[in-house]
């Protein structure tokens, strides 16, 4: 295990922070170089060695990574989908040439092992919403989709292509107390808890009935680390995985946590975030993760709520 030197790009957004410190704790502190164009909060700081670094500087990556003597890159660099519709071209830029830049130093053997992460971005409009198939319709109809739909062909191509041994999860709406929502179309579903917290109403970006897959932070990372933990020969599927734990709405969502706040009240007013969680699946198929790593996850809607006001109670209270 302590033979592995991992380097994490990105390291201060939603997963990167919390999968960082979970990595710290399986493979020790300073094996795990945690990386962000910005720092990120005191504990990833202070836990580990971080370095400042843009994902699409090469030399300083690759600096880096000939520094810390790299093995394994998790490249978790993205401009997420809300935010990426703002800015096209800069998203495009980030999202693709961060990859590029990883891919190659794997093909030149320079670092062993990738992880990248995907999404349910990559599906359209056209694509089955319900049960959506590991292999099916992908026309995206967002930058950010149309960037990861593009990354899971280029893995697919370094693998067959170069041996490159990269593998990638297809990451439904990630929900998490630890962090701050970071511009995408399932945030709703952590700025809900914020705000039944702070003033008992939520107004919801997504209309009432919109049904979109959701995972909570745990299982995320769970499958983050179980599909780099498992035998190369296991992994099947070099695109991108389906992932899938639970589906529900916002209204939904809103009468889970009348359960433990029966004064919460909730209003809708759709913005342009509509249109992208319109245009997403609304429950995944993962049998094919499930069979080939043995992915399961832990967290129900109910299991979910209560973490997520545990852990906002406790956090408010440290702040204070």
């Amino acid at each position: 295990m302590n033979s592995k030197k991992i380097l994490i790009i990105g390291a201060s957004g939603q997963i990167g922070s919390e999968l960082s410190l979970k990595l710290r704790e399986l493979y020790g502190n300073d094996n795990v170089v945690a990386s962000d164009i910005k720092e990120g909060n005191e504990e990833l700081m202070s836990s580990g060695p971080f370095e400042i670094a843009d994902a699409t500087d090469q030399p300083r990556i690759e600096a880096l990574i000939e520094q810390y003597k790299i093995t394994d890159v998790y490249l978790m660099a993205a401009m997420l989908s809300g935010t990426a519709e703002k800015m096209p071209m800069k998203a495009w830029d980030l999202n693709m040439n961060s990859l590029f830049i990883i891919l190659n130093l794997a093909k030149e053997k320079k670092i062993e092992k990738v992880y990248w992460p995907s999404s349910i971005a990559v599906f359209g409009p056209t694509t089955p919403k319900q049960d959506t198939p590991q292999t099916t319709i992908m026309e995206p109809s967002t930058v950010y989709g149309i960037s990861k739909q593009t990354g899971e062909r280029w893995c697919e191509y370094y693998f067959n292509k170069y041996g490159v041994d990269v593998r990638s999860i297809r990451y439904p709406g990630i929900i998490s107390y630890k962090t701050l929502p970071g511009g995408g179309t399932t945030d709703y579903a952590i700025e809900i808890f914020h705000e039944a917290l702070k003033t008992g109403t939520y107004t919801s970006f997504l209309s009432e009935n919109t049904s979109l897959p959701m995972m909570f932070m745990e299982d995320a990372i769970k499958a983050t680390i179980d599909i780099m933990q498992a035998p190369a020969e296991n992994i099947k599927v070099r695109s991108s995985y389906n992932l899938a734990a639970m589906t529900f709405t916002p209204e939904e969502l809103a009468s889970e946590i009348k359960k433990q706040m029966p004064d919460f009240k909730i209003s809708y007013v759709p913005d342009f975030r509509q249109a992208i969680a319109d245009s997403w699946p609304a429950s995944i198929d993962d049998s094919e993760a499930k069979k080939d790593w043995n992915w399961d996850f832990e967290y129900d809607l109910e299991k979910l709520t209560t973490a997520m006001f545990e852990g906002l109670k406790v956090n408010a209270v440290k702040e204070n």
